[in-house]
């Protein structure tokens, strides 16, 4: 990801996150000066985790990096989901699948459609591997047919919803499909997830051990305190759109916006350095961790305290992700990408937000 070798951290990247968990644990959380505090050193540990995610990355080589970073993310969200709906029991039943589709949705609208956007604009046109993109793709599509719409086609069980069979059944599927698509990206087919051509610049010497090892550490601190601070601050966003008028589900597309900033940003990141490939890794690989890993971490915990799970999507829900679907699809197929596409899929993710705000 980065061109520049790395032989000492910088000190911002290392005090903001420890600030920040400092902050955190004052226990001041309804007062606003902690509010605005924490709202600061939010986006400075995102900031943090930016950094460090590039320099583990240029230490690793690609796709691991970008795997390591996706990975991160997703243990931690899922960590999350699992602890709001222990505490929250069946009033959590949406809980798992509202977060997880405003995920896939803001990935593969907002994160995709940014970069080809600002990819366009700032070289025109650039390329990537095809074949990446149809391996990822395929399993993406499976797992999301699979754990999102099917539930609504099913007989076994009254609404959108599976049985404990079903349940355990796509949830080994989904364990299954994300396995291999790992292992084929890691190892026999990693040729695919690679730039067919590399600026020289890229080509710097990887950082040392010692610092790969230390910003491996310090971005898992800060992809930890970007969670719980979105966690902490989720009761003022509350307020917030509750007096703006506008639906509750907003504020699970709000919190999912700032936990996958990190990812977001090193994506865009990366388009901006002419490395759409990086970005299509980290934006289709986020999206498959997602969904691939939190699924099934999901239904382990609900059969385990016998909590209601509602998996399948409504109507309205299901047209907006088919068409997202479509959309990136057809974009990325020649590959070759330009501005327009990212247009499109940008306005994609507004239609989704608009139809969240304004059902």
């Amino acid at each position: 990801m980065s061109s520049k070798t790395h032989s000492a951290l910088p000190f911002w990247s290392v005090v903001l996150p420890v600030t920040a968990w400092a902050v955190y644990f004052t226990g001041m959380k309804t007062e606003l000066i902690w509010q605005l505090a924490a709202g600061m050193l939010l986006i400075g540990s995102v900031l943090s985790a930016v950094h460090h995610a590039e320099v583990v990355a240029h230490k690793v080589g690609e796709p691991f990096g970008t795997i390591i970073l996706a990975l991160a993310v997703t243990v931690i969200e899922v960590a999350l989901i699992i602890s709001l709906m222990v505490a929250g029991g069946d009033s959590a039943a949406f809980l798992a699948r509202d977060t997880v589709f405003a995920a896939i949705m803001l990935i593969l609208n907002g994160i995709l459609g940014g970069c080809l956007l600002i990819g366009g604009l700032k070289h025109h046109e650039q390329s990537f591997s095809k074949k990446s993109i149809s391996t990822a793709l395929v399993t993406l599509m499976s797992i999301l047919v699979l754990t999102m719409i099917l539930p609504n086609f099913t007989v076994s069980s009254n609404g959108p919803t599976y049985n404990d069979y079903q349940l355990i059944f796509v949830a080994i599927a989904s364990l299954i499909l994300y396995g291999t698509f790992i292992m084929v990206q890691t190892g026999r087919h990693r040729d695919y997830f690679l730039a067919e051509s590399d600026n020289p610049q890229h080509h710097a010497a990887p950082p040392s051990t010692r610092i790969a090892l230390a910003s491996l550490l310090l971005l898992i601190i800060c992809l930890g305190i970007v969670v719980l601070l979105a966690k902490a601050l989720s009761p003022a966003i509350e307020q917030m759109v509750a007096a703006a008028g506008a639906p509750q589900s907003l504020v699970g597309v709000i919190i999912a916006a700032v936990v996958l900033m990190p990812e977001g940003l090193a994506a865009l990141t990366a388009a901006g350095r002419n490395r759409l490939q990086t970005s299509v890794n980290l934006a289709l690989g986020s999206a498959l961790a997602s969904i691939g890993l939190t699924i099934p971490a999901v239904v382990l915990v609900c059969l385990l305290y016998d909590i209601n799970l509602v998996l399948g999507l409504d109507w309205t829900s299901m047209i907006l992700l088919a068409l997202s679907a479509f959309v990136v699809m057809v974009s990325l197929n020649h590959g070759r990408s330009n501005m327009l596409y990212g247009v499109v899929l940008l306005v994609n993710l507004a239609a989704y937000i608009f139809t969240v705000i304004v059902p």
